[in-house]
């Protein structure tokens, strides 16, 4: 188990402005990874209403679970390593494996409230060094849905929002507001279940 704080700046992208910015920092196309984001949630989204999101992640054979919760500055992440058995029972049934994020969604929620899985979220994300940060291009795809999006993962939020405005400001990239990907994930599957 871990806990760290996550700081981190979003952009959406147009897919010319991610093409754009892989040439600019030379990605080279092998130098995307693919990653599978599985969301959970009580029905009435009780995480959610915390602020708050729980997700395993599947990196080819590699599977974490997070928890995501607001701190002070920027994001509480908590994660937990889970084997292939742990992932699939928690895919299949909701049911968390024991460890540290399940005592911390316990915490939020109570249980008769029992998880349930939402759906996945595909991305294809390259990361690049960058100005004491790393910067991350993402192209995601979920429920018939395609983005792109820039993210700056750093350690310090006022001068990393300094350094990423720059960087836009700098290529001509307009500073579009920017939800997460589980609340664009939420977004779309709330809008289609309305439908």
């Amino acid at each position: 188990m871990s806990q760290n704080i996550e700081i981190e700046f979003k952009n959406i992208l147009t897919e010319e402005e991610f093409h754009f910015l892989q040439k600019y920092f030379k990605i080279e196309p092998e130098q995307f990874k693919k990653q599978i984001n599985h969301y959970f949630d009580t029905h009435s989204f009780t995480l959610k209403d915390y602020g708050s999101a729980l997700r395993i992640r599947e990196k080819g054979s590699k599977f974490e679970m997070t928890l995501k919760q607001p701190a002070q500055q920027g994001l509480l992440e908590t994660n937990q390593i889970l084997t292939t058995g742990q992932a699939e029972e928690a895919l299949s049934s909701g049911k968390l494996p024991e460890g540290e994020v399940k005592d911390a969604v316990e915490n939020l929620i109570k249980d008769t409230e029992p998880l349930q899985y939402f759906g996945a979220l595909t991305t294809v994300r390259a990361e690049v060094e960058y100005k004491d940060g790393l910067l991350v291009l993402d192209h995601s795809y979920y429920l018939n849905t395609e983005d792109y999006e820039l993210e700056y993962e750093v350690t310090d939020e006022t001068e990393g929002y300094k350094v990423f405005s720059e960087l836009l400001g700098e290529l001509k990239i307009p500073h579009r507001p920017t939800d997460n990907k589980i609340k664009r994930f939420y977004t779309k599957k709330y809008n289609l279940l309305q439908e």
